[in-house]
């Protein structure tokens, strides 16, 4: 026997919106009664905030499809069609605080109805022939896209769950081998999407951080140009650190305690920040500790 929520018996026993919307303009059926289960989502949309104002639904099955049909219901009145579109079969099973893993298909079933009517609604051709899919699961009409559509959205990797989450194969069996041809290539397709996903990360990382060398560079010029007058007046500068916007440097000799080291620093600050089209702000710090430089020696040329 599966463990039921009390929400999933609350709204099974007592659903909400089991009816069939009054001056509804958008409709969407999923599944069939020769199927095992069916739901039929008819919705009042505001053609002008295209606010969802009214849903009802119709469903034949089990106590989770009823549930899951009503929970969808409760959900989306009074958002909008976009707000709407972006509940998953997930979010359903959430509201109700969960569904037994055998009967997560209930959710999906909700979900795919929902975006069957907003198609209705927008005039979208909706594929009821398998026309673009290859048909998987007879006994529950099945086709590939749909599965791959579900298994990419729960992060399903094993037979069992696309049967859970679908029914494809939950009858005779005969489809499985098709089932885990689909499963197999979708999630090599996964894979291949995030390793893509990966190598895209990796170069912009890779750019970034060519740009702080520039920048780094850049600044580390700068300050050895004015070093030369620096040392002409008995002191030294030199490039410790750059975090962000801020530019640390150490003053040694003649420039320590010196009051005019703060025309100095202005006079790079202006510098680096003409040159790097952002304002920096230099920064005299002691060469210990954390600001330590960063190569053997410094950033001296």
């Amino acid at each position: 026997m599966w463990d039921y929520s009390e929400k999933v018996k609350e709204h099974f026993f007592h659903p909400k919106n089991a009816k069939l919307v009054k001056d509804a303009n958008a409709r969407g059926d999923v599944g069939s009664i020769s199927c095992g289960d069916a739901l039929s989502l008819t919705l009042k949309i505001n053609p002008q905030t295209e606010v969802i104002e009214d849903a009802g639904f119709q469903t034949f099955g089990c106590g989770s499809a009823i549930a899951s049909s009503s929970a969808l219901t409760e959900m989306i009145i009074g958002k909008s069609v976009q707000e709407a579109l972006a509940i998953t079969n997930q979010d359903i099973a959430t509201f109700l605080d969960g569904l037994p893993p055998e009967k997560m298909h209930c959710s999906v079933m909700g979900m795919e109805a929902l975006h069957a009517a907003v198609a209705d609604y927008r005039g979208e051709a909706i594929d009821d022939d398998h026309d673009e899919g290859e048909l998987i699961c007879k006994c529950f009409a099945i086709d590939d896209r749909m599965i791959q559509r579900v298994v990419k959205a729960n992060h399903l990797s094993t037979l069992e769950e696309v049967i859970h989450y679908t029914k494809a194969g939950g009858a005779c069996t005969s489809c499985h081998e098709k089932i885990e041809w689909v499963l197999e290539a979708c999630l090599a397709e996964i894979a291949q999407e995030a390793e893509e996903q990966e190598d895209v990360t990796d170069v912009a990382v890779t750019d970034i951080t060519a740009a702080d060398n520039q920048d780094m560079a850049t600044i580390a010029d700068i300050i050895e140009s004015v070093r030369p007058g620096v040392q002409a007046d008995g002191g030294d500068i030199h490039l410790i650190d750059v975090e962000e916007n801020l530019v640390f440097v150490s003053m040694s000799g003649a420039c320590t305690g010196c009051g005019l080291s703060g025309l100095t620093l202005a006079n790079i600050e202006n510098k680096i920040s003409q040159a790097l089209g952002k304002n920096y702000t230099v920064f005299p710090v002691q060469e210990t500790g954390a600001f330590s430089r960063k190569k053997e020696g410094s950033y001296d040329a």
